[in-house]
């Protein structure tokens, strides 16, 4: 079995087409099912089933599928760890985070990254799936919403938070102390578009509560939420991070109770994957940034003063 192999047959798994893996390959399909015949013929097993035009993975390709990615991610760790050692922390690292208020926190970095790492490139990808690029080695780190359920990964608690309220400050429960989860459902709600990862956890909790919310607006856009919350158009059911990096003191937060709306957002990376100094750093960095700024200890009383 040799690496080539290896790599052919990953790119036909990532591709699920011999053509269009051949082409990424910059490889002639002929030369690339010539080699994929031969690592099936050393291994004494199909590793895809071919129906017509199309192709699937067996149970034995997935098996090695599996093996494949960590070989090439342990070589790459390996290129990165010499890389590092040759140029001085030369090279680009990919930070990864779900759109939306996570993504803006994580972007909030760049400026102090870049004054202590002028050398290295930065990139911040946002992504509604960012497990996929973390285990393909497309991203160094990720922030992400837990749970995360594969043993592939590490997970680095970042911080946990709740959910809130939000209404404009002359609103009639601008200085309530909490309100009844339930009672959210009678007022003109704003929100974001069902595939955000904040929306799906409001209609999860709603579901088990035996109701559901009806938002007379979407929107995937956060200064248009706020400018449409501080206008007055209606209130919205918005996360501590996003109201305390976004309120501008024109907008209050109420606690939700019966029940706590409240999520756990993390750190990933794939574990044993090499972590770079400008990766480490950067990691330190979100972390001092989201307890200096409040995000972790975030209070109701810090939000409306």
């Amino acid at each position: 079995m040799e690496l080539r192999q290896l790599e052919y047959f990953k790119a036909i798994c990532d591709e699920l087409h011999f053509t269009r893996a051949a082409d990424k390959l910059g490889v002639t399909q002929p030369t690339l099912s010539h080699q994929i015949k031969a690592l099936e013929e050393e291994l004494g097993i199909p590793l895809f089933d071919r129906i017509g035009k199309k192709i699937a993975i067996t149970a034995a390709g997935s098996i090695l599928y599996t093996h494949a990615c960590t070989i090439f991610n342990v070589m790459h760790s390996a290129k990165e760890q010499l890389q590092e050692l040759q140029d001085g922390e030369r090279g680009t690292i990919t930070i990864g985070s779900l759109p939306g208020e996570l993504n803006h926190l994580v972007s909030l970095l760049l400026v102090e990254f870049n004054r202590r790492f002028p050398k290295i490139k930065i990139r911040i990808v946002a992504a509604e799936n960012v497990i996929d690029p973390i285990l393909q080695n497309e991203m160094d780190i990720a922030v992400t919403i837990l749970p995360v359920e594969d043993d592939r990964l590490e997970q680095i608690p970042l911080y946990e938070e709740q959910f809130y309220l939000t209404v404009p400050a002359g609103h009639p429960l601008a200085d309530s102390p909490s309100i009844q989860f339930a009672e959210v459902q009678t007022m003109p709600i704003i929100m974001f578009p069902k595939e955000h990862r904040c929306r799906q956890l409001v209609d999860a909790s709603c579901s088990t509560s035996g109701f559901s919310l009806e938002p007379f607006i979407e929107t995937n856009t956060i200064d248009s939420i706020f400018s449409l919350i501080k206008s007055g158009a209606g209130v919205s059911v918005l996360s501590k991070s996003l109201i305390h990096l976004y309120n501008d003191g024109s907008i209050r937060a109420i606690p939700i109770i019966h029940p706590v709306l409240n999520r756990q957002v993390a750190i990933i990376h794939t574990r044993g994957k090499f972590l770079s100094q400008p990766v480490k750093t950067y990691l330190s960095m979100l972390q001092e940034f989201v307890l200096e700024k409040g995000i972790r200890d975030f209070s109701i009383q810090s939000a409306n003063q």
